[in-house]
């Protein structure tokens, strides 16, 4: 079966970087797969901010996050990247990565694997 599994989040000051990870096994055919990020913080609603499609170099960012998140897939290694710059206190959240078997949208619903998640906080 599909699994996705998130890694490095963590604790940051404000203006520092962090890496996200999200390994993905179990996906037979990965080619037109959105794969996405997600971010919740409590009592709001999942929100995507970065997604792409597998086989193509069409990417998406939040305006919340465009120019400081930069999402990436090393198909090599079947692991899913979000490179976080410049990061402040609204980004500390959840992140979760997600996959779903056709073009991106932006309803959590609508996707078909999920994470489990992992922590940010950012401090100032």
């Amino acid at each position: 079966q599909v699994q996705l599994v998130e890694s490095g989040g963590g604790s940051v000051q404000a203006g520092g970087s962090l890496t996200l990870s999200c390994a993905a096994s179990g996906i037979t055919d990965s080619s037109r797969t959105c794969m996405s990020w997600f971010r919740q913080t409590p009592g709001k609603e999942r929100l995507r901010i970065a997604g792409l499609i597998s086989g193509t170099t069409v990417t998406y960012h939040h305006a919340s996050v465009r120019g400081r998140f930069a999402i990436s897939l090393d198909n090599a290694k079947n692991t899913l990247y979000l490179q976080m710059n410049s990061l402040n206190a609204e980004d500390t959240a959840m992140y979760y990565c997600a996959v779903r078997r056709a073009y991106c949208v932006d309803r959590m619903e609508d996707y078909d694997y999920w994470g489990q998640g992992t922590q940010v906080t950012v401090s100032v």
